[in-house]
């Protein structure tokens, strides 16, 4: 009897396992349906919705323009960028400041982050360069610049106009100080 018993219950393990493999294919099969339909429903709505490669070269090369006339329309308005000698060089009528700014430095953070908190607040006219006190080494010395939380003003030219250094880093202290 004891034999019997060990028969029907592999019997029953044989076919509930058989059932359960079926089962278990069954529903694969069923999800690999559903991804195929899915995949082909993502490949038809990015072909639809997707720009052809011409269209994306011409939108990037018009927001590289709208991106220039961007630049010369806020060096008009006035702006904070990184200095080049070339920004100072096509500043024109535009009042030139000079912010030499070191990562490290307590004061120059402050300032930095306030003005760019008010950007927008920039009188016309007026360039603010952020010159980095760490590697402008010849600007520092053509300015006699000791200290990295200091402040040129300079024509298109590059000529001395004011120096200063912030003791007050605050955006409305510097544009108070521009001549």
């Amino acid at each position: 009897m004891g034999t019997t018993r060990l028969i029907i219950i592999s019997a029953a393990v044989v076919i509930l396992g058989g059932a359960g493999w079926f089962a278990l294919s069954n529903q694969n099969a069923t999800n690999d349906a559903m991804m195929k339909e899915t995949d082909a429903a993502a490949q038809q709505a990015n072909e639809t919705m997707a720009p052809k490669a011409e269209e994306t070269m011409v939108k990037k090369d018009e927001a590289m323009m709208d991106k220039k006339d961007t630049a010369d329309t806020m060096m008009a308005k006035g702006s904070y960028e990184a200095y080049s000698p070339e920004k100072v060089a096509n500043a024109g009528d535009s009042k030139v400041l000079l912010f030499f700014h070191a990562e490290w430095c307590p004061l120059c953070r402050p300032l930095d982050a306030d003005i760019k908190t008010n950007l927008s607040g920039i009188p016309s006219g007026v360039i603010i360069l952020k010159v980095n006190y760490d590697t402008e080494i010849a600007l520092r010395q053509k300015y006699g610049v000791t200290y990295q939380h200091t402040i040129v003003e300079v024509d298109s030219k590059g000529a001395l106009i004011k120096k200063w250094s912030v003791s007050n880093p605050t955006f409305a202290a510097l544009i108070a100080e521009i001549k």
